[in-house]
């Protein structure tokens, strides 16, 4: 008996005594977009976002999580400070949900509740799946961009997409097994519509729906004089959209297993 008491002691030494540990918490915070109509601030933030989470510690410098996240980005042309955007007008808001796998990598050993170090800064790099959905005010209505086809494609593109998420945070053990943990991270996603702008405008003369026609070239809503000449560069040239989260979240750690000796 003795000698099988030292074997498990042993053996909770080598993986760590509570080095499975599962998490599961709440987060929420601001969300932003850079892209066609936000071209030079990384920083912006234009909506909000909260979702679910729960994180895997493989150890106290690795661990794994899973999120699921709703948001909302935007930006509008009329804002800018540069007149060629100004000029071009266009906006939108788009409604995300966010289906990502992270994982975490910690600068120190963190075990919540079991640790020596309270808190450790971290970096992250995963993959996720992204649903959106563009859509434009115009003339007090809500319109989906998507299926009006603004800039004269054959078919809608589609309204889903892969994601790099990766960023970096510090984590912070408020009491116990109660964590808090504030996290700056960018997306990369694999599309250029999450604005529903990327091309070149259209012929007008090719849409059939009025307000798929409207919205294709928003240029001439105050003054009359439309700038959107058919093939003339409507978006930038740049291949993806990034779209960011700026979070807080708070997180009840359950110890997974333990040593009994």
């Amino acid at each position: 008996m003795p000698r099988l008491l030292a074997i498990l002691l042993l053996l909770c030494i080598a993986t760590g005594t509570y080095a499975q540990k599962w998490e599961f918490g709440v987060l929420a915070g601001g969300s932003g977009y850079q892209g066609d109509l936000n071209q030079r601030n990384p920083l912006n933030v234009s909506g909000v976002a909260a979702g679910l989470f729960t994180r895997y510690n493989f150890s106290g410098y690795a661990a794994a999580r899973f999120s699921i996240t709703k948001a909302e980005i935007g930006a509008a042309d009329s804002t800018s400070r540069f007149k060629q955007q100004r000029d071009r007008n266009l906006s939108f808001i788009t409604p995300l949900t966010e289906v990502a796998l992270i994982g975490e990598l910690n600068f120190m050993e963190y075990l919540p509740g079991a640790g020596y170090n309270s808190f450790t800064p971290y970096i992250f790099l995963g993959i996720a799946s992204t649903s959106y959905n563009p859509q434009a005010n115009y003339n007090g209505q809500t319109y989906e961009l998507r299926p009006l086809r603004t800039e004269g494609q054959r078919i809608p593109y589609k309204g889903s997409t892969l994601a790099v998420p990766f960023g970096a945070g510090v984590k912070y053990n408020l009491l116990g097994k109660l964590s808090v943990t504030g996290e700056v991270g960018y997306r990369t996603a694999y599309t250029d519509r999450l604005d529903d702008v990327s091309g070149l405008y259209a012929n007008k003369v090719s849409f059939t729906d009025p307000i798929a026609r409207a919205l294709s070239d928003r240029s001439g809503e105050r003054n009359g004089i439309y700038l959107g000449d058919p093939g003339t560069q409507r978006g930038d040239t740049r291949k993806h959209d990034t779209y960011m989260f700026f979070q807080i979240s708070l997180s009840y750690t359950f110890l997974s297993s333990k040593c009994y000796y």
